[in-house]
């Protein structure tokens, strides 16, 4: 069983996340989604009710668009409030431990533009060391970033170029998880 950590302001004009979890729910799987803009608009994280849903799963999947180089805030603010002392780390911190780590974010610029020479100047795995630093610090299974460029309209692309795209990405993620449970 997997859960999604849903952290996109914008989701319901998502073209790109929108596309990829619709595609996770038609798929079957079983998946609880928890769209954390939704349930904490306030920003008001319930702490207990998230560390509940991380202990049903054993795949937790972090999706979100790649904002400034980062999560958006409030994904950011939800891991310093629910991997807490004690329950992701420190002496009797090992709730999650062998659970695995799935980054699955959307990128709007081109790849192209993520290279050492390009506009942003660096790979976008340059920008994930943190990710995998907080899986290997929890004990956690750091699964590599799945990810793709262009997903912003802003930059050219158009709702299908990145409905297609979004959907290849879905599929790898998919794919990810049924290697994940063998």
């Amino acid at each position: 069983m997997s859960l999604v950590i849903l952290a996109h302001p914008n989701y319901d004009k998502s073209f790109a996340n929108k596309t990829i979890i619709d595609e996770l729910k038609s798929n079957n799987m079983n998946i609880e989604i928890r769209n954390i803009y939704e349930l904490y608009p306030d920003y008001d994280i319930d702490v207990k009710e998230e560390q509940k849903a991380l202990l049903r799963h054993r795949n937790i999947i972090f999706q979100y668009p790649f904002y400034w180089y980062n999560m958006p805030a409030i994904l950011k603010h939800w891991f310093d409030r629910v991997f807490e002392y004690q329950f992701a780390y420190g002496s009797k911190g090992d709730k999650l431990k062998d659970k695995n780590f799935i980054p699955s974010f959307t990128v709007g610029s081109s790849e192209r533009s993520y290279t050492a020479l390009g506009f942003q100047h660096f790979r976008v795995y340059e920008f994930c060391k943190h990710l995998e630093q907080t899986a290997y610090h929890t004990q956690m299974n750091y699964i590599e970033p799945i990810y793709f460029h262009g997903t912003s309209l802003a930059a050219g692309y158009t709702e299908e170029e990145i409905r297609v795209n979004a959907r290849l990405h879905a599929k790898k993620l998919i794919q990810t998880l049924i290697e994940l449970e063998r």
